[in-house]
């Protein structure tokens, strides 16, 4: 079982309906994957969901990472250690690691320049693969 973890950058090519970023959660979800969306991701990409049927067709039924407690400090940590500010591309690669720990992963990004090196900064074997 692998497990796909979405950016804001994906959210938003779904919403514009871009097909080939459809295709590749549609054959995930169809293999019995698991899809994980970090709530912060949500907050950026969400803006009017009676506008927005796409994305929420796309969170339906995902699982969504809050940024609470541990989670919350670790993303804080992984900015200090990276010299970044961006808490939710912090909190997209802490999720990815995390899960990647116990299970092949997969995060789906428009932005690997930011996401790869934070990503080696925790070691983590996710995998990243641009949308």
């Amino acid at each position: 079982m692998t497990t796909l973890v979405l950016d804001t950058g994906t959210l938003i090519s779904l919403d514009r309906n871009e097909r080939d970023t459809w295709a590749l959660l549609s054959v995930t979800v169809g293999a019995g994957d698991h899809v994980t969306v970090p709530a912060g991701v949500i907050a950026q990409a969400w803006r009017n969901g009676r506008r927005q049927a796409r994305l929420a067709q796309a969170l339906h039924h995902r699982d969504e990472i809050a940024l609470d407690g541990a989670h919350a400090r670790a993303v804080g940590l992984l900015c200090a250690a990276t010299n970044t500010s961006d808490i939710v591309d912090a909190s997209v690669a802490v999720t990815a690691a995390a899960l990647a720990r116990h299970q092949p992963t997969i995060l789906l990004t428009s932005d690997v320049d930011d996401l790869q090196p934070l990503l080696d900064e925790l070691g983590s074997t996710a995998r990243i693969e641009p949308v």
